[in-house]
């Protein structure tokens, strides 16, 4: 029996109603049914619909991790590195805490720190490796939040004076150290005698152990007290960069431009935009593809729509042809079509939406699940620079995923739907 006959026993379609009346959609709602006659066109319209569903969800999850990736990335990289970086042209930087003083009261620096930075291998019994040795001033380093907010072991509270450093936590755990215990370090540059240039090798205690939650810094950076460092480097009481904090990173030209037009002494000044360039621009390229490659399965999964609708309006013929003959316009079957292919669409992009923001919202804890039940971490941070999942959802980003998703529906049911409104009705019945 037809799905006409099934909507009632009326003698005829109801004409000159509204459009989208309840009429139309209790019969799109009828031919979204699962029929035994009818298995095949159901089967294309629910693989629409998980296709529609996986591709905003996965489109939503994928957005927000590449966002976190690059917010947190941002932080940690310019929030212990500085935005912009001083470095002397003419004479050594041994005027360094004048120098300093006077760009912290420049309008938009927070802070100004003098470092001396070297290479150099640190080692223990249980392993060695090369790191980058910041010498450093007890106050500045307590006024760098992701140290020291996070310091796991030890304490920062007499840094200068203990004589000792703070190294990172992965650092930590490869050379098997823990506060308290003595690290060697070894650099090639050390004491000036007739035979050549001799290594320094000198021994520190552990004072503290912090964790800024980027596998790359957290395995290589050993802070030194800058006296000592002074001394371990052959400094002559200066230092090689004075790294500067400001209030906003988006406003650094401004802050560039300030200190250029008054500097305190001849200064070559470069920016955090500058020395990762290359790595933020490959980040945004990577999160472009990534947005366009899961597009397509949006894309595919409507296009699914089309021929499910297009296989549906050819099953459906004789129940278009008789609503036609009982009155029904060609407007009544393009808005039945309509409603149909655009259901699919609509339920799937809600339904991707809900599951979307739900897994960007507790990646993290979903992350612990998987590892608990498959044994093993899927997220390594020793790959990925980051030791948890970063995940922050741009909601402009979603609305217009959800957007794009909708309207790509609604337009994969305009040409079978209008297909169906210009049977002819004659022809259809013949063919029926």
């Amino acid at each position: 029996m037809s799905a006409v006959a099934d909507t009632g026993r009326a003698k005829s379609v109801p004409t000159g109603t509204k459009p989208f009346a309840g009429f139309e959609w209790l019969l799109a709602g009828r031919y979204l049914r699962t029929r035994r006659r009818e298995g095949f066109v159901s089967v294309i319209a629910g693989f629409s619909f998980l296709g529609i569903l996986l591709g905003v969800a996965t489109l939503i999850i994928v957005m927000s991790v590449m966002n976190g990736f690059r917010k947190e990335l941002l932080e940690k990289i310019v929030g212990v590195n500085g935005h912009i970086f001083a470095t002397p042209i003419d004479r050594p930087l041994d005027d360094y805490e004048q120098v300093a003083a006077k760009l912290r009261q420049v309008q938009g620096i927070k802070l100004a720190i003098p470092l001396v930075e070297g290479q150099a291998l640190a080692s223990s019994q249980v392993g060695n490796g090369g790191v980058l040795v910041r010498g450093i001033s007890e106050d500045d380093i307590k006024s760098i939040p992701f140290i020291a907010n996070n310091v796991r072991q030890g304490t920062l509270d007499g840094f200068a004076s203990a004589g000792g450093v703070a190294i990172g936590r992965r650092l930590a755990g490869s050379l098997g150290l823990q506060a308290g215990d003595t690290i060697t370090i070894v650099t090639p540059r050390g004491a000036s005698t007739p035979f050549g240039t001799a290594p320094r090798i000198k021994t520190y205690p552990v004072t503290a152990v912090f964790e800024i939650g980027m596998s790359e810094f957290d395995a290589s950076f050993v802070f030194m007290p800058l006296a000592e460092s002074q001394a371990y480097f052959n400094r002559d009481g200066d230092v090689n960069v004075i790294e500067i904090f400001i209030d906003d990173p988006d406003q650094t030209q401004a802050v560039r431009d300030r200190i250029e037009a008054d500097p305190p002494r001849p200064l070559v000044l470069s920016d955090w935009r500058q020395r990762n360039r290359t790595f933020f621009n490959a980040l945004e390229v990577e999160r472009n593809v990534m947005f366009i490659i899961l597009t397509l399965i949006v894309l595919v999964a409507t296009l699914n729509i089309v021929s499910g609708l297009i296989m549906l309006v050819k099953d459906k013929t004789e129940d278009i042809a008789i609503m036609r003959t009982m009155g029904a316009s060609r407007g009544t079957v393009l808005r039945v079509f309509l409603i149909t292919g655009a259901t699919i669409g609509v339920v799937g992009t809600f339904a991707g939406f809900v599951i979307g923001i739900a897994f960007a919202k507790n990646i993290q804890t979903i992350n612990k699940g998987l590892s608990k039940l498959l044994g093993i971490n899927p997220w390594d941070p020793t790959v990925r620079f980051l030791s948890d999942i970063p995940s922050v959802i741009d909601w402009r980003e979603v609305t217009s995923v959800v957007v794009m998703t909708l309207i790509l529906s609604l337009l994969a049911t305009l040409y079978p739907a209008w297909k169906a409104a210009r049977l002819d009705p004659v022809k259809a019945l013949r063919m029926g």
